[in-house]
């Protein structure tokens, strides 16, 4: 059984080692026939040079450097298609996800399931603010998407090969890994766990709201429903704007004076627009990732990749 390890990484030379260190003693238990695959996006700091110096020692330990910064879900997604396992696990090199659950994951896998899904119960380190965010987005997407993504799940996960190979072949280029597994289907199983604080450095995300470009990625690629409730918003201006002129009509009829004002008029005008400029941002939203993939540029242009196969170099 070959297990493959992808983790993106991007500014991270501090948790490197302490990462290793804890991750293949955990490794050798499980399998001895692995893979460590660093998906890098070039990095200003010394990130290159611990992982080729990790290399040096251990031939396992293997990597992806591209161009340029395509962002995590693409260094992800190419860590997938590059990877050789009969399992891929994809994690995080700062141990908030903890090494210690790769064991129970393989053991899941073994057991039948093809996709395994730690879920955090606890979020240690993180402001309150970035939990609410987070548990807010989960339930608007779970409420709106065509797919079901267990809260509180990240892009931490065991997927077996067929899993793998379902993902890669997709054409989606938003790379919301949770969604396309969650679209692909299989049988799924959740092992609950509390996630620790960052070992080192400060995460490449907004410390607040996390990416909120990920969290639109989830509701506007699984979705129409913003479409809709758009929609359902302009029934609803029309419907009240109908109600005045009618509450007008009554007035005049009745000989009544009516004093609308300035005031007004502002409240009116400002709620008019707004209502305008939320409906063209959300058609802005799908219309943008129409775009994204009608290019259909690649998803990651690969720089160097040091220990795969002359014919995977050349994937990407």
């Amino acid at each position: 059984m070959l297990l493959s390890i992808v983790v993106p990484v991007y500014k991270e030379e501090k948790n490197i080692p302490e990462f290793l260190r804890r991750l293949r003693p955990i490794l050798s238990g499980v399998t001895e026939d692995y893979e460590i695959i660093f998906s890098l996006d070039p990095s200003p700091d010394r990130t290159e040079d611990v992982i080729l110096e990790a290399r040096a020692a251990d031939a396992r330990i293997k990597l992806l450097k591209f161009s340029r910064r395509f962002g995590q879900p693409m260094a992800t997604l190419a860590g997938l298609e590059y990877s050789s396992g009969d399992a891929v696990i994809v994690m995080d090199v700062d141990l908030q996800d903890p090494p210690e659950l790769v064991h129970e994951m393989v053991a899941k896998w073994r057991e039948g399931f093809d996709v395994v899904l730690p879920q955090r119960r606890q979020r240690t380190g993180e402001p309150w603010i970035k939990k609410l965010v987070a548990a807010t987005g989960y339930k608007v997407i779970n409420k709106i998407a065509d797919v079901k993504i267990p809260p509180n799940t990240g892009d931490f996960r065991l997927m077996a090969r067929r899993v793998v190979i379902e993902v890669v072949r997709l054409k989606e280029s938003h790379g919301f890994l949770r969604g396309m597994v969650a679209l692909v289907g299989f049988k799924q199983e959740i092992i609950p766990f509390d996630r620790p604080a960052r070992f080192a450095g400060e995460t490449n995300y907004n410390r607040f709201f996390g990416s909120l470009r990920i969290g639109f990625n989830g509701i506007f690629c699984f979705s129409t429903y913003a479409l809709t409730l758009s929609t359902w918003l302009g029934f609803a201006v029309s419907g009240f704007s109908f109600l005045l002129m009618a509450i007008y009509l009554f007035y005049k009829l009745m000989g009544w004076s009516i004093a609308w004002g300035n005031p007004t008029q502002v409240i009116l005008i400002s709620f008019l627009g707004g209502i305008q400029l939320i409906s063209i941002g959300i058609l802005g939203e799908y219309i943008g990732r129409i775009y994204e993939e009608v290019r259909a540029r690649p998803k990651f242009i690969v720089d160097r990749a040091e220990g795969f196969a002359r014919d995977a170099a050349r994937r990407g």
